[in-house]
C-alpha cells in the first residue's frame, strides 16, 4: 500500500525542478505535472558575485522539503534555469577564478562610456542588429567598462584567457560544467545578431572586441534534452538541465503568452513588459527593445519595455525612509489616504529605462506641500510603475499596430490589489492576476520539461486557470489622461541631474 500524501499519489509523471536566480534572492522549486509548487526554498543575499552558494543552499532545502512529503528524487525528471539578464560576470578561463564582482543590470556606472559610443560612428546602426539601443542596461558597456577599468581583466583579456558570461552561463558552468547560454540571455548582451541568432563580429567590432582573446558562451534554445548538461554534485547529481530562459522570457511561457499579440508584465525589483509578435524579430521606433521571446523548438520574438526600478522604489521607503517594515504594507500606507495629493514620484534611482531612455535623469519628488503624507508618497511610488507601464504600451501599439486588450501580470508587486487597480485604471484595460505568481520559475520548468516531452503546449495552457483576478477600469479616460499627462511633464523636468 502507498502511504505517501494523496498529492504524492497522485503525480504520477514526475516532477519538474527550477532555479529561479534573481536580482535579490535564489530560490529552487519543484512543480509537479499539473504546474503546482510542491517544495520551494529561497534564499536572499546582497548584491556581490558571482557565487553559486546560495543557489546550492536552495536546492538541498527544497529537496529535504520534497523529500518530507513522501516523493523521491528518482522522480525529478528534469530541471530548468532563470535568471537575471544582463548582469556581466568575468572570470579567468584557466583556473575559473572571478576576476570582479558581478556588474548587476541597473548598474549606471557605464553612463559617461556610453554617451561616449553614442558619438562613435555606427552606433545608431546597431540597434537594427541586435535589438537593443545603447544604453547603461545591456552587457556590452558592463563588459567594457571592466576592460577598461580592471587591470586584472585587462591582463586577462591580453592573454586571451578572459570568459564573460550572463548569470545564466555562470550557473551552468558551475552546475553542470558546460559553458552555454541561451538565445533569451544571449539577445541581452548586444553581441549576438538577432536575426541569425549568432554572434555578430559587426557588434563586436563596435566595441573592438576580439573574439580571440575572449570567450564567449556557446548559444543554444531554451528547450534542449542535452545542451545543458547534468548536475555534477549535491543531492540532484544526475539528474538533466534541459531548459533555460532569461527571467523575462520565463515569466512570458509562465505565462502561457504562446501566441502573438499576446502580454505580460512582471513586477519586481523592476518591471518587464513583453509582447509577443511571432516568428519575426520587430525593430521598436519607438523606444522598446527588440528581443528573443524563448526558443522551445524555433524562435520567438517579443517587443520589451523595462522599467529598471519597480519593487526596488518599495525597498527604497523601507530601507532609507523607514516608512514601513515590509514591503507588503505600502499598500496600507497609501489607503491613509485617497489620492496621491498632487504627489508625482519619478523614480529614476538609475535613470530611465523604456521607453524614454533618459540617462541623466534622477529620481525626483514633484508636488510636496505642507499637506503631503507619508501615504501620497506611497501612493507616488505605486503610480510610478503604472505610468510607465502605459508609457510602454502606448509604444507597443504604435510599433504593432495593435492595441492591447488585457494585461496578464505577475511578480511581488501584483500581490497589492492597490496596484493593480491604479495599473488597470491608468492604462485603461482589465489586469488579469493568477492565484499563483510564480510564472518565472514555472516559464523554466515549462522550458525544460519541453525538452524532454514531459509537457506541450496544451498542457502548459492549462496551468494556473483556477483563482485568477481581473481588475477593470474603474476611472474615467479622462481622469486617466490627465494622471498620465502630469506624469510626462514630471519626467520632462527630471532629465538633466547628471552633468
Amino acid at each position: 500500500m502507498d502511504e505517501r500524501p494523496a498529492s504524492a499519489q497522485s503525480a504520477q509523471k514526475g516532477f519538474i525542478g527550477s532555479i529561479d536566480q534573481g536580482t535579490t534572492s535564489s530560490r529552487f522549486l519543484l512543480f509537479d505535472s499539473t504546474g503546482k509548487p510542491v517544495a520551494s526554498h529561497q534564499v536572499e543575499f546582497k548584491q556581490l558575485y558571482p557565487q553559486s552558494g546560495s543557489v546550492e543552499t536552495c536546492i538541498e532545502e527544497a529537496t529535504k522539503q520534497f523529500l518530507a512529503a513522501g516523493y523521491d528524487v528518482s522522480e525529478i525528471k528534469a530541471i530548468g534555469v532563470t535568471n537575471q539578464r544582463e548582469t556581466t560576470l568575468v572570470w579567468d578561463s584557466n583556473t575559473g577564478d572571478p576576476l570582479n564582482n558581478a556588474i548587476v543590470w541597473p548598474d549606471t556606472r557605464t553612463q559617461a562610456l556610453v554617451r561616449d559610443l553614442k558619438a562613435k560612428k555606427g552606433a545608431l546602426d546597431l540597434q537594427s542588429v541586435c535589438g537593443l539601443p545603447l544604453s547603461t542596461y545591456p552587457s556590452s558597456v558592463k563588459l567594457l567598462w571592466l576592460l577598461h577599468n580592471n587591470s586584472k581583466v585587462k591582463k586577462a583579456y591580453e592573454d586571451s584567457r578572459l570568459s564573460f558570461g550572463t548569470v545564466d552561463a555562470w550557473l551552468l558552468l558551475n552546475l553542470t560544467g558546460r559553458f552555454v547560454t541561451d538565445v533569451t540571455n544571449a539577445s541581452r548582451t548586444m553581441f549576438l545578431n538577432i536575426h541569425d541568432l549568432k554572434y555578430d563580429d559587426i557588434l563586436l567590432d563596435f566595441f573592438k572586441l576580439d573574439r580571440s582573446q575572449l570567450k564567449l558562451a556557446e548559444v543554444v534554445s531554451s528547450s534542449h534534452p542535452d545542451a545543458f548538461g547534468c548536475i555534477q554534485d549535491g543531492c540532484l547529481k544526475g539528474i538533466p538541465v534541459t531548459g533555460c530562459l532569461g527571467d523575462q522570457s520565463a515569466a512570458l511561457v509562465g505565462q502561457s503568452a504562446f501566441s502573438p499579440g499576446m502580454a505580460k508584465n512582471t513586477y519586481g525589483t523592476g518591471c518587464f513588459l513583453l509582447y509577443n509578435v511571432g516568428n519575426s524579430p520587430v525593430i521598436s521606433k519607438h523606444g522598446l527593445l527588440a528581443t528573443v521571446a524563448y526558443d522551445l523548438g524555433k524562435p520567438v520574438y517579443a517587443l520589451e519595455g523595462s522599467i529598471a526600478v519597480a519593487g526596488s522604489a518599495v525597498k527604497f521607503l523601507v530601507n532609507n525612509l523607514g516608512f514601513f517594515k515590509e514591503s507588503h504594507e505600502i499598500s496600507d500606507l497609501a489607503l491613509t489616504v485617497k489620492d496621491n495629493g498632487g504627489v508625482v514620484f519619478v523614480t529614476a534611482f538609475s535613470g530611465l529605462f523604456a521607453p524614454y531612455w533618459i540617462d541623466d535623469a534622477k529620481g525626483t519628488i514633484f508636488g510636496i506641500t505642507h499637506h503631503t503624507e507619508r501615504g501620497h508618497i506611497a501612493r507616488a511610488t505605486l503610480e510610478a510603475t503604472c505610468f510607465q507601464t502605459k508609457a510602454i504600451l502606448d509604444a507597443m501599439e504604435k510599433d504593432s499596430g495593435h492595441k492591447l486588450l488585457e494585461l496578464a501580470v505577475d511578480g511581488g508587486m501584483s500581490n497589492s490589489d492597490l496596484c493593480m487597480q491604479t495599473q488597470a485604471d491608468i492604462i485603461g484595460i482589465p489586469v488579469d492576476r493568477p492565484a499563483m505568481r510564480e510564472a518565472t520559475a514555472l516559464g523554466a520548468a515549462v522550458a525544460a520539461g519541453f525538452a524532454i516531452g514531459f509537457w506541450n503546449e496544451t498542457d502548459v495552457k492549462a496551468m494556473n486557470r483556477e483563482g485568477r483576478k481581473v481588475f477593470s477600469p474603474q476611472v474615467s479616460q479622462e481622469e486617466s489622461e490627465k494622471m498620465f499627462k502630469r506624469w510626462e511633464r514630471a519626467v520632462e523636468m527630471g532629465r538633466g541631474w547628471i552633468e
